[in-house]
């Protein structure tokens, strides 16, 4: 027997609850490898399905955690054997299928990645959903052109966890940093991790009606879109990109034109980290290991246990979690 995160529903009341509760390996679900997790993490999604499940979770009991690293301690796939270091993220993991919220997890072997040589399980969490699809951010405007030296790119949402991520590495590639937040007490935290300039998140909510503004920024991850990306997008520079990562401040893109994308050949860039394929994570993955430093990660990170989940969840959906929660499931 082990500890998990069970997340339960009254039938009557449709309401949820979790608590920690002790289950067995002949619990978990169908999957090839049966993996010792060492370390898990929150994410927005996670705060979710330990709480109402915002539609993501199908079936009840449920054990949440879209991410995980740990051990592999069974496996019937030869691409994986005992005491292999793995990580996983994404496949909906923690959603349709149970989750990292526990001491052990069993899935399909496809839906792992090597942990990459530099990384243990815990930085793996630290970094998380949120550190990939930064990485993965940067890869798509690295990949459309983005060099050091065009000009500042600017990171929406830069106090959260993909924006924290986000910020350190593009300054540890020697890029200019403006990194736009609503919490002023985060300016400190924000420029520590290399941030060059703050902005604050109302010059960039207001919606207009021009169909340009002033060429601002040399590329932008943006977690926030709203009435920020519409705003953002009438102020790239020529021939730049978006990099969209997130929704926070709304699904619609308001105010926004054809304007950029014709007029500046502007990219918008979608981000999905769910479903990437398996070379798009390793070269994310070995990325990450090479281009994110350590100590810039070690001061985005909250320590957490099981037991924390149920409030970390409730904070996360408030907007309330700063940088990275890495939660030791077994502690």
């Amino acid at each position: 027997m082990f500890n998990a995160l069970v997340v339960d529903k009254d039938e009557d009341s449709g309401k949820t609850h979790a608590a920690v509760q002790q289950i067995g390996v002949d619990d978990l679900p169908h999957g090839e490898v049966l993996v010792a997790v060492e370390y898990s993490t929150v994410n927005y999604k996670d705060g979710l399905c330990i709480g109402p499940g915002g539609g993501l979770v199908r079936n009840y009991p449920h054990v949440p955690g879209i991410d995980f690293a740990g051990t592999v301690e069974e496996s019937s796939d030869a691409r994986y054997k005992p005491g292999d270091k793995v990580v996983l993220t994404g496949w909906r993991v923690g959603e349709a299928h149970w989750g990292g919220y526990a001491q052990k997890a069993r899935v399909l072997a496809d839906w792992l990645v090597p942990l990459p040589e530099g990384l243990d399980a815990r930085q793996a969490m630290a970094v998380g959903t949120a550190g990939l699809t930064a990485m993965l951010s940067v890869l798509a405007l690295e990949d459309h052109g983005l060099a050091p030296g065009h000009g500042p790119v600017l990171v929406t949402g830069a106090a959260g966890g993909v924006g924290s991520v986000a910020t350190a590495i593009l300054a540890s590639l020697g890029h200019e940093v403006a990194a736009v937040t609503g919490r002023p007490e985060t300016a400190d935290y924000l420029q520590d991790l290399g941030a060059t300039q703050i902005v604050a998140r109302d010059e960039l909510t207001e919606v207009t009606k021009k169909p340009l503004e002033s060429e601002l920024w040399a590329g932008c991850v943006d977690a926030v879109a709203g009435a920020m990306l519409g705003r953002v997008l009438k102020q790239m520079k020529y021939g730049t990109s978006v990099a969209a990562v997130g929704l926070a401040g709304g699904a619609a893109i308001d105010g926004a034109l054809i304007t950029p994308f014709i007029l500046r050949g502007v990219n918008l860039l979608g981000i999905d980290s769910v479903m990437q394929p398996y070379d798009n994570r390793v070269r994310a993955w070995q990325r990450i290991a090479k281009d994110l430093p350590m100590d810039k990660l070690e001061t985005m990170v909250q320590p957490a246990t099981l037991s924390d989940l149920p409030q970390l969840g409730r904070d996360i959906l408030k907007g309330q979690v700063k940088g990275r929660v890495v939660v030791d499931v077994n502690a």
